[in-house]
């Protein structure tokens, strides 16, 4: 697998990408990205639990219920949620303006927002924008729509990487967001990846799926679950490949490396956490279940006590210790627990436990919780 560090969402063959300043953020930075393919698209999307779904989200799942998809726009300093019959009419009339200017049905549209709760989004910002957004796109425009969709955010997250799929090289490229409202459950963020690969919608989700459970369900910034996030995959098959139809060697090779992209872009989420000062690599071994040992993993990664700890450079291993024990998984005592610390004063740390009740694994990534997270979060708005 060959990894590009400059790649991005437009890398793939067949892709291009732009993002502008619409005027929806107070800072004018840019604030609208879109993502295109040149040619129809196959799609698998995985979205927040939350039960308030912001309005895009909502817009965006009816049309990804057939899996394809040519388009991908989303607004930053907005998140479109709570806004009622309002936002809803603004998350179908982004799609309506994106499709008419690309000569696309809105169906093949995916629309997103993230930012601010409760305000009307300024679609008449969005609208005038549009034309301009769409006339930019380029196949170097990643960095531009990675930008566009950045909230609380220190840096862009981006990643391109290619494999041999059957003698044809396959890219797969993506950008993402995410700062604070960091929480498993799908995570909330945003991440949109695209993809030159052949292959079907049913495998393109069990890809998207298994990548997923090991990537963005597997961090954590804060514990809190938003309302607007989705991840989102568009192949568009240019690549010619033999199309993936079933498991087997490729559909292993293209599923790793969705994967590794995946959790590439999560690791970038908890690094640029909220006033983060240090990542934390939470391992635990032991687990009867994958989900159990995740469990207990995600319950150390959001004990507030493990976090401030880890910001203070205090080893209290007591801290983890009654992070698990709150789970009440039978059979794990004082005698059986097994933790480690790496050194607590290092900006990467190390956590590992074994909780003794089988085989099964899972490893949980977070980050610290300083003075500056409560700083970020108590002016936000």
């Amino acid at each position: 697998m060959k990894i590009f560090k400059n790649g991005g969402v437009a890398a793939p063959k067949g892709f291009k990408a732009n993002g502008v300043a619409a005027g929806i953020k107070r800072s004018g930075k840019r604030d609208l990205a879109l993502v295109v393919s040149d040619c129809p698209a196959v799609s698998a999307a995985v979205y927040t639990k939350n039960s308030v779904k912001a309005a895009p989200l909502l817009v965006s799942q009816k049309h990804l219920r057939d899996h394809q998809a040519q388009a991908i726009v989303a607004n930053s300093g907005n998140a479109n949620c709570f806004t009622g019959k309002a936002g809803m009419t603004c998350a179908l009339r982004t799609t309506e303006t994106i499709g008419k200017l690309l000569g696309l049905p809105k169906e093949k549209v995916v629309v997103a927002s993230t930012g601010i709760i409760g305000r009307p989004l300024p679609f008449g910002k969005i609208q005038n924008a549009a034309k301009g957004l769409v006339q930019g796109l380029r196949a170097g425009g990643g960095k531009k729509a990675a930008e566009a969709i950045l909230t609380t955010d220190l840096k862009e997250k981006t990643i391109a990487v290619q494999v041999n799929l059957g003698g044809k090289t396959v890219t797969i490229g993506a950008c993402a967001k995410g700062s604070g409202m960091i929480a498993p459950d799908m995570a909330t963020m945003l991440a949109f990846i695209t993809t030159d690969a052949a292959i079907s919608a049913p495998m393109l989700q069990k890809a998207l799926r298994y990548a997923n459970e090991r990537s963005f369900n597997s961090i954590t910034v804060d514990g809190c679950m938003s309302t607007n996030d989705m991840a989102v995959v568009l192949a568009n098959g240019v690549a010619q490949n033999k199309k993936i139809v079933s498991t087997g060697k490729d559909f292993d090779v293209f599923t790793n490396a969705l994967t590794h992209v995946c959790l590439d872009l999560a690791k970038k989420i908890v690094l640029d956490g909220e006033g983060a000062t240090k990542f934390i690599d939470i391992r635990i071994s032991g687990g009867k279940t994958h989900a159990q040992a995740q469990k207990a993993g995600l319950a150390i990664a959001n004990s507030i006590l493990v976090k401030t700890a880890a910001f203070g450079s205090n080893p209290n291993w007591g801290r983890v210790a009654a992070a698990v024990g709150s789970l009440g998984i039978a059979g794990v005592t004082e005698d059986t627990l097994k933790i480690k610390f790496s050194d607590f004063a290092r900006k990467d740390i190390t956590i590992t436990v074994n909780l003794n009740k089988g085989r099964a694994t899972a490893t949980v990534y977070t980050c610290d919780l300083s003075y500056d997270y409560v700083k970020i979060n108590g002016e936000y708005n």
